[in-house]
């Protein structure tokens, strides 16, 4: 499973990285922000997208709905150190698989999610 991780903190990144790949999984890129996360998508064409819902340009919510466009689109996680509770239905009105808070980050909820 070939991922992308989209976040604005490079600690996040790296230990999402590191936790991601001792779980199997293959990290193929990172992206800082939703513009990045978009061009990445496009070069990279991960299987799945780890996404921040609160990026520094576009909200996670708005690149999840952009990414559902493509014809081919990865399935989409939505994280946040916020609970899900937060965002209402945002979650399920923007395309994403699901959503894992970031303090819940493991291979297994991923697998969970996309199962």
């Amino acid at each position: 499973m070939r991922v992308l991780i989209v976040d604005d903190h490079p600690s996040f990144r790296a230990s999402a990285r590191k936790l991601l790949e001792s779980e199997g999984y293959e990290v193929v890129g990172e992206a800082a922000d939703g513009a990045g996360a978009l061009a990445a998508v496009e070069e990279l064409h991960p299987d799945v997208v780890l996404l921040d819902i609160q990026l520094p340009d576009l909200d996670g919510f708005e690149v999840a709905e952009r990414l559902g466009a493509n014809e081919n689109p990865p399935e989409v996680i939505l994280t946040s150190s916020r609970e899900r509770v937060d965002y209402g239905s945002c979650v399920e009105s923007c395309g994403a698989r699901g959503f894992v808070p970031k303090a819940e980050l493991s291979g297994a909820a991923l697998t969970t999610l996309l199962a």
